[in-house]
């Protein structure tokens, strides 16, 4: 079973653009699972943007479902990992002022540095996952860092699916079966949507989770959470 994560960082930031609590990042996160949702992912960035550090410190002893925290390891976010102990740690290689995610990690060429920290959170008893782009190489190089899973970089998918959806998923299934072969676990996310989420999972439905944010919450003004996340659960069955 493919497990859906909800990321709520979009709704942290409607909250923080008027200041206040409204909407309420936990009253949402506790909804999207009381709706099936079966994860809560959250991207604290060191300006705070959107998820601040007391959010996750406060989500921590409510999330009942599996809770990901993703983000860059500089020590605040090392540090704020180690207090919370999440379910799952997903390394991402932002910069301090990036917009969005746009690439994974070189697990190769950054191969110490990511061994270090993985066992750093696996110490924790902190399943970790690597950010990497769909190149079979840096998946068998997540591997011999340490990590417990890849997070596969989807938004190239995402972007090619409308023109040739064979062409966009072929190096993501390579990938994948790159992953199954040395035995990590396989999760996915950027810009996968409704109009795109069924045929990845058909290709790839060993897949194990899959953390969606920006399209689902965009859905969700017009259909509501309840519904959104129950059509994204249907497009991974």
């Amino acid at each position: 079973m493919t497990r859906l994560s909800v990321n709520i960082n979009k709704i942290a930031t409607l909250r923080n653009a008027r200041g206040g609590n409204n909407p309420n990042v936990l009253a949402v996160a506790l909804d999207a699972e009381t709706f099936g949702a079966q994860g809560i992912t959250v991207h604290p960035r060191p300006d705070e943007r959107h998820i601040r550090y007391q959010d996750v410190r406060d989500l921590r002893p409510r999330v009942t479902t599996e809770f990901n925290i993703e983000g860059n390891p500089i020590d605040s976010f090392t540090q704020l990992v180690l207090e919370v102990v999440p379910t799952q740690v997903t390394l991402v290689p932002d910069g301090h002022d990036q917009l969005t995610s746009n690439h994974g990690w070189d697990t190769i060429e950054n191969r110490q540095f990511l061994t270090d920290i993985c066992k750093t959170f696996k110490d924790a008893g902190i399943r970790t996952s690597i950010f990497v782009d769909p190149d079979p190489r840096m998946v068998e190089g997540a591997k011999v860092c340490g990590a417990d899973r890849v997070e596969l970089y989807t938004e190239p998918y995402a972007s090619a699916y409308a023109t040739n959806r064979e062409a966009a998923i072929a190096p993501f299934i390579a990938s994948a079966e790159e992953a199954r072969r040395v035995g990590l676990g396989l999760n996915a996310g950027h810009d996968l949507s409704l109009e795109n989420l069924h045929y990845y999972h058909q290709q790839i439905p060993w897949t194990d989770e899959v953390s969606i944010g920006h399209a689902l919450i965009c859905d969700a003004l017009y259909m509501g959470l309840r519904e959104t996340i129950q059509q994204y659960l249907k497009a991974l069955q």
